[in-house]
């Protein structure tokens, strides 16, 4: 069987919830704008370099969704893109990768989120690290193709990483404040004098 035989097997399921990671509400689009627009009103250094290195390292697994979403899409036949439901999508973008969730909506910065509160965004990455991988583990439900499973189990356990290097920063961060005081005001917004 070769690879384009398998991808054509199970491109309906597997590509479809793949486009999730991509410009899906979980995806890696969104979670390189929100790491990388956060990092600004970081007041401290090794959290903004957290941020900066996080934001960088999900602008490559955009690309590498991308280009697994390309690689399953290609050289489909006019045939398997109706038979896949992929004909109102192709009728757009062809084969085009185009950051959209797995039901068609393209992505927006709505799916995203910057408070400009350090404490805040550091749970909102906790909890968009913990969505992300969720999401990979219900792809890896669909998919049987190792080409596939490899790379998006890679991408889950960096996601698991980023996770505990958020957990970091936000320790950093809450031993930085007064511990009794920490929730009552935004560490850049509200200086002490």
């Amino acid at each position: 069987m070769t690879v384009q035989s398998v991808m054509s097997r199970y491109f309906s399921i597997s590509e479809k919830y793949i486009f999730l990671e991509y410009g899906g509400p979980d995806g890696e689009l969104g979670a390189s704008l929100r790491y990388l627009s956060q990092r600004y009103s970081v007041p401290y250094p090794e959290i903004k370099a957290v941020l900066t290195d996080i934001g960088t390292e999900e602008l490559a697994h955009l690309e590498m969704i991308g280009t697994i979403v390309y690689q399953l899409t290609k050289n489909l036949t006019m045939d398997e893109i109706k038979k896949s439901g992929f004909d109102s999508y192709f009728v757009d973008h062809t084969t085009g990768v185009y950051p959209s969730s797995s039901s068609g909506v393209p992505y927006t910065a709505a799916f995203m989120q910057v408070k400009g509160d350090p404490i805040t965004d550091l749970h909102e990455d906790l909890a968009a690290e913990q969505k992300a991988r969720t999401t990979y583990d219900n792809i890896l439900r669909f998919c049987d193709d190792p080409d596939v499973i490899d790379p998006i189990r890679f991408l889950r356990a960096r996601e698991v990483v980023h996770y505990q290097r958020f957990g970091e920063s936000l320790r950093i961060l809450t031993d930085k404040l007064d511990s009794k005081n920490f929730y009552a005001f935004n560490p850049e917004f509200d200086k002490k004098k």
